[in-house]
């Protein structure tokens, strides 16, 4: 992890962090709050959490890495939880099988609230008292305990999502927004000279470990489609058979399909009648189930169906290099959770201003200013070509804080971008996200690229 210099700076400005602090504690808790504690209880498959256990668990993070080490005289909730409620860091001992979670009907919502409440007040002493030099030197980890729960925010909507997915009354997690309905945009074209360009974080703001070190890449020529693609084009592949054509199909993905009976995006849906004589989709959405918008954004796809796509459409995935190289100098904006949509939602038309146009060009690593790239963040993550490896000199941090990113680089794949439940704030060009190349209940994305 990095941490600003203009930070610690002004790391005796206590008031600033303990806010920072203070809001993302909040928000954890403003998005449990429509649910009923039965909803925060199931565990839908192996992979989801129940959403007390996200909450139990980041205040376990910030009580294991912050408290107990650094804040005298602090008295654990309970020391049970550091088995209970460990995700992965074997550092810190044996823990609570993952597959399982959803058997701990006990502690009960009520006293995972008190837990809560036990550690953010500890924590907001700890910032207040702290002297500077010890401050200084725990700062960083206040950046990370952030991040991380920033990270399980997201991972509650997407758990809860797939939680109400199951039920037969498809329950609605929020009330539908209202949305003026547009079509997107034409899928058009950005070009990209290639050449010698450097990725990975710089320069002043945190960042995870795996982000860096910044390093050089070789690209040839490519070109980036200016949006992502839609749920009407990717019906028009499901139309097209390609859930039944092994040949656009990688040789695991083809398994995968077979295996699980995919024939589309997860939460796609037909009902079992026609509607006025005519088979309609339906997508489940977080606003409960909904006829599918062919203008949005197709998402829920895994790096499987995603790579199927674009071999069908005759193009391919953006490397990772490729995709940064791109959003490098983009503002970070886009539809992201403070929208308070919760899923992807078609792009506003081009602006004269921006382009839009065959052709329009950029050197290596730079933008143009008349770029037409839409969506780069926000909406859905894009799932790249790239296998989640470590960067030339990428060294794990020491201790079981060196188990946050680096024990996962294998068998994943990267995305970019950010989602629509993603935290505004949270990412930027440099953030690598990773989940298996079967997984579907993230909210993946595709954006096709092609050779220059």
């Amino acid at each position: 992890m990095a941490l600003a210099a203009g930070r610690t700076a002004h790391a005796e400005n206590r008031d600033a962090w303990r806010a920072r602090f203070a809001h993302c504690r909040a928000r954890s808790e403003a998005l449990a709050a429509p649910l009923l504690p039965e909803d925060q209880v199931v565990q839908s498959m192996p992979d989801v959490s129940p959403t007390k256990w996200h909450l139990a668990h980041v205040t376990w993070f910030w009580e294991t890495f912050l408290l107990a080490p650094h804040l005298a005289g602090y008295r654990v909730f309970d020391p049970a939880y550091n088995h209970l409620f460990n995700s992965y860091y074997e550092a810190m001992g044996p823990r609570h099988p993952r597959p399982a979670r959803g058997l701990l009907s006990r502690p009960g919502v009520a006293e995972i609230a008190r837990y809560r409440a036990h550690v953010t007040a500890a924590m907001e002493r700890l910032i207040a008292t702290a002297d500077t030099a010890a401050f200084a030197a725990f700062a960083p980890l206040i950046d990370l305990g952030v991040a991380h729960e920033e990270q399980h925010q997201e991972l509650i909507l997407m758990d809860i999502k797939h939680v109400f997915a199951q039920n037969p009354l498809k329950p609605a997690y929020q009330s539908p927004a209202p949305k003026a309905a547009r079509a997107a945009p034409p899928l058009e074209w950005q070009n990209f000279a290639g050449g010698l360009v450097e990725i990975g974080h710089e320069g002043a703001g945190f960042a995870f470990d795996n982000e860096g070190p910044r390093h050089k890449v070789w690209l040839e020529p490519f070109r980036l489609a200016t949006r992502l693609v839609t749920n009407g084009e990717y019906l028009a592949f499901v139309a097209d058979g390609g859930y039944r054509r092994p040949e656009f199909w990688l040789s695991d993905g083809w398994a995968a399909v077979n295996a699980s009976a995919w024939e589309a995006p997860l939460y796609w849906q037909r009902p079992p009648k026609k509607i006025d004589g005519t088979e309609r989709w339906f997508e489940f959405t977080l606003s409960g189930l909904a006829p599918l918008d062919p203008f949005a954004p197709v998402v829920h796809v895994s790096h499987y169906e995603a790579d199927a796509f674009a071999r069908w459409a005759g193009r391919r995935l953006p490397t990772e290099a490729e995709w940064e190289t791109a959003a490098a100098g983009l503002p970070v904006e886009g539809n992201f959770l403070d929208s308070n949509v919760l899923h992807s939602i078609a792009p506003h038309p081009f602006p004269p201003s921006r382009g839009g146009r065959e052709g329009v060009s950029a050197g290596a690593g730079e933008m143009p200013s008349t770029s037409a790239l839409l969506q780069m963040f926000g909406d859905c993550w894009e799932w790249t070509q790239s296998a989640y490896a470590p960067y030339p000199g990428f060294r794990a941090l020491a201790g079981a804080i060196g188990e946050y990113n680096g024990k996962f680089m294998s068998g994943q794949m990267v995305l970019k971008g950010g989602c629509a439940v993603t935290p505004s704030g949270h990412v930027r060009a440099s953030y690598r996200n990773f989940f298996p190349p079967a997984a579907r209940w993230c909210f993946g994305g595709i954006r096709l690229a092609e050779d220059g």
